[in-house]
């Protein structure tokens, strides 16, 4: 994750190169050729450091080679920084007295011998740059300057053994509850949001309601479409149409022609024909789409004139829930400690094998503490453990930090990993910046902004809004986004503990 933000350093650190003080300094001092070629080598790594950060998770060589570049581009912006340093501080001599003119001849801060020194320390991180420039050419790299890296996940689907399901009968009595209690009589359609990190299990919630007898007998037509984070208005129409035909009619869904090859009033008049006038219970799995208009839109092609049909959305985001709910989003919380337990013995142990091994089960206890109640974690440490009777191995885990363990696709950290990848640039760096403070943290939001502020993590804004408002607004948007926990507020200070 360290290397999931060079873009947004490079775009930095190219920001200062062209900067007219840094480009005035250049000139003066003889330097303008190497900050020239500087500035021309960092534009081309640039150009495929999108594609890099998309591929790194699959290549360690490529990850080691976005290790180097980003020791070399935090050089760079040490020597920048010195220059403007510098600018500023000729800025006050040049205002001072003659005597702290001639006393500044002799300093180190005299433009001889600095901009001897300055030049070849330029042409040293220049030359370490073009290296690592020239070595991208084996990774194969794609010129983006534009399309932002996308992690897609698995697509769901809406079977599932209820009995393997563990610790969430509740919670899916409350969503039931809140689904028979939106009202039937009115004719628009009700949103239940469920709301929660990666990992915690919305989407067997989801499975769990999609399933249960009162959904079955009370509509007419179910339907599960897995949206994930690339949201494709024909692509969800044309899922809508096939999961109809698929569950509903009986149909393989095979027949239907290729979203593709139909025009969106092709699209959007074959499914209000294929919702007919009957009630739907409609599942919206894994909800990224933060733009109210595309949502109007779908609800709009949605709404076949019955009445009480019923929407599911789950979403890792509340900016999702409040565009489409209808009723308060319904707040997925971690399970407890002994149900989280009970999921890691069963992927960890054959049926009944745990109680041969008391002192593993004791070690495990203290495994599924480090998982805050993810499900998700708790299966991907027991699946790590699977067959495994020694003890070493079991202390190794509990000793270790789960992100330094080996994953596999669609475990834990690919399941985060597109919360992540979903931040604009900008809150990236500040959250990735929050892995120097210890596991459960407490922040306090001001300390934590003006740390962003002196890293220079905090873009200024063109409405010349205080470094300070745009940091909170920050934290606000990574709340929203639940990567942080609203603590608690004392005194107009906001608490804050850092949930990945």
């Amino acid at each position: 994750m360290a290397e999931s933000f060079l873009f947004s350093i490079a775009d930095n650190v190219l920001g200062k190169i062209g900067s007219v003080t840094l480009q005035e300094i250049g000139l003066a001092w003889g330097v303008k050729t190497e900050l020239q070629k500087l500035e021309a080598t960092l534009t081309a790594i640039k150009s495929v450091l999108l594609d890099a950060e998309e591929k790194q998770w699959k290549d360690r060589q490529l990850r080691d080679w976005l290790g180097k570049l980003k020791h070399v581009c935090y050089d760079v912006e040490d020597v920048l920084d010195e220059f403007r340093y510098q600018a500023l501080q000729r800025q006050v001599v040049s205002h001072g007295s003659l005597k702290t003119k001639v006393l500044c001849f002799f300093s180190s801060s005299n433009p001889l011998p600095f901009s001897f020194k300055m030049g070849h320390r330029i042409k040293e991180v220049r030359e370490r740059l073009d290296g690592i420039a020239a070595d991208r050419a084996r990774f194969n790299l794609q010129t983006c300057m534009e399309r932002a890296p996308m992690v897609y996940r698995e697509t769901t689907h809406s079977f599932v053994h209820a009995s393997d399901v563990i610790g969430r009968d509740k919670d899916k009595e409350k969503v039931l509850e809140l689904l028979m209690n939106s009202s039937d009589d009115d004719e628009s359609i009700s949103v239940i949001p469920i709301v929660g990190l990666g990992g915690l299990g919305k989407t067997t919630l989801a499975k769990l309601v999609y399933n249960d007898q009162w959904v079955v007998g009370h509509f007419k037509k179910r339907i599960w479409v897995c949206v994930s984070n690339d949201f494709d208005m024909k692509k969800v129409i044309i899922d809508i149409i096939k999961s109809i035909k698929t569950t509903v009619e009986g149909g393989s869904g095979l027949g239907l022609p290729n979203h593709n090859d139909l025009n969106m009033e092709q699209a959007q008049t074959l499914l209000r024909r294929t919702l007919g006038n009957e009630k739907i219970f409609l599942v919206l799995d894994d909800m990224w789409n933060e733009d109210r208009q595309k949502w109007i839109e779908l609800r709009t092609f949605l709404m076949n004139g019955a009445k009480g049909n019923k929407i599911v959305v789950t979403t890792r985001g509340h900016p999702v829930a409040s565009i489409m709910g209808t009723v308060q989003a319904y707040i997925l919380e971690g399970l407890p400690h002994d149900y989280c337990l009970s999921v890691f013995l069963k992927w960890a142990f054959n049926e009944g094998q745990e109680k041969q091994h008391p002192n593993l089960v004791k070690i495990g206890d203290d495994i599924v503490k480090k998982c805050n109640g993810v499900p998700l974690a708790a299966r991907t440490l027991g699946s790590l453990l699977f067959s495994k009777f020694e003890q070493r191995d079991w202390l190794y885990v509990r000793n270790n930090d789960i992100w330094k363990l080996e994953q596999k696709e669609g475990d834990i950290l690919p399941a985060l990993r597109l919360s992540y990848e979903q931040l604009p640039s900008y809150l990236k760096c500040c959250f990735a910046y929050c892995s120097i403070f210890p596991k459960d943290e407490v922040l306090n939001n001001l300390s934590l902004v003006c740390m962003w502020s002196a890293q220079g993590l905090i873009e200024p804004s063109k409405k010349k809004q205080e470094l300070d408002d745009i940091g909170n607004r920050y934290i606000k948007e990574m709340l929203s986004r639940s990567f942080f926990q609203d603590f608690k507020i004392i005194n107009c200070i906001l608490h804050l503990k850092c949930m990945i």
